[in-house]
């Protein structure tokens, strides 16, 4: 059985040290990567990054002097036997009936009390749990003492039970040594379900041809070379592998090698949560990858938004009121004071709007809230219109991201659209129009027609009362005369006619006044309405955004080895 042993004796491909510190660090990237994308991405797809993390804390908690390495294979493979025979022990019952094996038994070489902890921690119970070393042994297993070897439940069980246990143990275990045999070798349930699997753990996997003294000497090399094609296949290049057989010790020299070497290491259980990370990096590359976006939404895409959300804040309707507004204050400040009274009878534009207006001194208190505004409520075009901004917002901050980014960027964008319309009414009332203050011009103008008319009011005045003493038939009054016109009649006429010159000069520079109000009013009302944007859409979007680039960098950083 020398030259069986002997055969495909092969060195472990990890001989690399796997760094405590830079694992650590690794795993900690892979923390700071689930922060970042709490609540944006599907949970099923992060589940092996949690039970990752969860894991590697809980192992690398337990004892660095232990190495737990599992013997896994199908019925009938051999696996219990070379259990029994690493032990030199009748530990696990062997036999070939489905299922031979139904539960996991452990064998500690050295104190079992060290290992307690690490066999709690996998669920091996303590009836099924055995210490090898004794005092007759001597230095004869001095080699392996911190090995935990685990005999698995047969993964092709009949049991469903039996098949979980095997996948939970697989999981956990530092080491794993595949048991095939000459007739099951090429079996596609171990191949295809499991060792393919472990393509990223071939530095703690080890693959032995069990039963080996059945095969003819002449045959033996190539079931080897067929079984090594097809552990090419699965991606386990350079895995050692090795032939064995329970029957006699020169059969297992090459197996208890590997694990002499495995326990002298210590490195097995760094290696294999060094393979878990990089099969959760795998995974989460789809997810997270490598793009760097833009900060933010274009500014096209927020041009679009303030205008949709200008439209359904009802903007074009305070802005028409405040031009409305303005022409009327300016009449009633620039034009006749027998007419103007007239005219404040008549309700403000933007009081309609519940928007602030004229006090009782006819100044406009900007600086006053209301609780509410009467402004329209949005039509369904401008509904959808804002709609379709926020999408449009959403896709092009998302475009080049991951295909499951986009969706949590949309639901981000789309976070706060209850609040929207109370944020944007509460905006409206809260502005100022740029109406609280006269304009000193509107002073100057009263003042005038003020004057006019009190000169139309005393040529009036003078007139009536001349005409009223020469009825009486009293001395009538000296009427001054400015020319050829008496000048009672010249402060009537012009009075009345200066006064009408005033409004019509002051007319059309009311109007444009007016427009330069409305301006005004719609820039400041645009500015606050981006704000409510910039609040409740882009904020949470660009919030995603910073949590991919955080995930992005962790990703990279859980990548380095």
């Amino acid at each position: 059985m020398t030259n069986i042993a002997g055969r495909v004796r092969e060195a472990f491909r990890g001989d690399q040290r796997v760094d405590p510190d830079a694992l650590i660090a690794r795993l900690e990237a892979v923390r700071r990567l689930l922060t970042a994308v709490d609540g944006l991405l599907p949970d099923a797809e992060l589940v092996p990054a949690h039970t990752l993390v969860e894991r590697a804390g809980t192992r690398l908690a337990l004892s660095r002097d232990h190495t737990v390495v599992a013997l896994a294979g199908a019925t009938g493979s051999g696996k219990s036997s070379l259990f029994n025979a690493l032990a030199q022990l009748e530990l696990s019952p062997v036999g070939v009936r489905r299922p031979t094996t139904g539960v996991t038994h452990a064998c500690v070489w050295g104190p079992l009390e060290g290992a307690n902890r690490l066999l709690d921690w996998t669920g091996v119970l303590p009836r099924h749990r055995f210490v090898r070393e004794s005092a007759l042994d001597g230095d004869d297993e001095t080699a392996l003492h911190g090995l935990i070897l685990l005999d698995l439940p047969d993964f092709d069980s009949v049991q469903r039970s039996h098949r979980l246990e095997v996948d939970r143990l697989l999981g956990l275990v530092d080491q794993v040594v595949w048991v095939v045999d000459p007739q099951k070798y090429a079996d596609r349930v171990i191949h295809d379900s499991y060792l393919r699997e472990f393509h990223r753990h071939r530095d703690v996997t080890v693959v032995v041809l069990n039963q080996a003294d059945r095969l003819p000497p002449t045959e033996l090399p190539r079931v080897l070379d067929d079984l090594r094609r097809l552990l090419d296949s699965d991606g386990l290049t350079g895995v050692p592998l090795l032939a064995t057989t329970a029957i006699d010790p020169a059969g297992m020299v090459g197996l208890r090698a590997a694990l002499e070497r495995t326990v002298a290491e210590r490195q097995a259980a760094l290696r294999r949560l060094a393979g878990d990370v990089d099969s959760v990096v795998a995974g989460l590359d789809e997810l997270v990858g490598s793009a760097r976006p833009a900060g933010g939404p274009d500014d096209t895409a927020v041009d679009a938004l303030n205008r949709a959300l200008a439209g359904t804040a009802g903007v074009p309707a305070v802005t028409e009121a405040v031009e409305q507004a303005y022409r009327h204050r300016a009449g009633a400040a620039t034009g006749w004071p027998l007419v103007r009274g007239w005219r404040r009878l008549r309700p403000d534009p933007l009081r309609r709007l519940h928007l602030p207006g004229p006090t009782a001194d006819g100044a406009d208190p900007a600086e006053s809230l209301v609780a509410a505004t009467s402004v329209p409520d949005p039509t369904a075009a401008q509904r959808s219109a804002l709609g379709l901004a926020i999408r449009a917002v959403a896709d092009r901050a998302a475009a080049d991201l991951p295909a499951a980014w986009p969706a949590a960027v949309t639901s981000a964008a789309r976070s706060r659209l209850g609040d929207l319309p109370d944020a944007l009414d509460a905006t409206i009332a809260g502005t100022d129009l740029g109406l609280g203050r006269r304009p000193l011009w509107w002073r100057v103008v009263g003042g005038v027609q003020w004057l006019v008319t009190l000169a139309a009011v005393v040529g009036l005045g003078w007139l009536v009362l001349g005409y009223a003493l020469r009825a009486l038939g009293l001395p009538a009054l000296d009427n001054p005369m400015v020319g050829q016109v008496p000048l009672p009649t010249l402060l009537l006429l012009g009075g009345l006619l200066a006064g009408l010159l005033v409004a019509a000069l002051t007319r059309p520079v009311v109007r444009w006044a007016a427009r330069r109000a409305r301006s005004r009013a719609e820039q400041r009302l645009t500015a606050q309405v981006a704000r409510v944007g910039e609040e409740y859409v882009l904020a949470p979007v660009r919030i995603v955004l910073a949590s991919y680039a955080q995930a992005r960098d962790a990703l990279r950083d859980a990548a380095r080895r």
